[in-house]
């Protein structure tokens, strides 16, 4: 299921990069669509190595620092949006404690 999730993350950062774009940090060197596409490709990698069972410890591991990895663009966004909507709001601010049961997530796949 974790692969499953990574995957469909990975392949919406290419067909839909736009919104990533947009939550990249700015403190970040180069395009921030150079940045959705790097984190793209590993969310595929990660998923890839999920799904194989010779590879599922060390995609655990890795989906867990992605997930730790990614959080600073949460934070971006919940900076961005703290004047939008109350729906658009719950959502960047919703993101960030989410963040704490995939990484425990990542690490169970890797307990595994």
């Amino acid at each position: 299921m974790l692969a499953g999730v990574l995957a469909t993350s990975g392949v919406l950062h290419f067909a839909r990069p736009k919104p990533f774009d947009s939550i990249v940090p700015r403190s970040l060197p180069g395009s921030p669509r150079t940045w959705t596409y790097f984190s793209g490709a590993a969310e595929l990698a990660v998923a890839a190595a999920i799904a194989n069972p010779g590879t599922r410890r060390l995609g655990g591991l890795a989906a867990a620092g992605l997930f730790a990895g990614v959080f600073p663009a949460n934070v971006k966004m919940a900076v961005d949006w703290r004047d939008t909507s109350p729906a658009r709001r719950a959502i960047a601010y919703g993101r960030l404690p989410l963040q704490i049961p995939l990484v425990l997530w990542g690490l169970r796949v890797a307990k595994r």
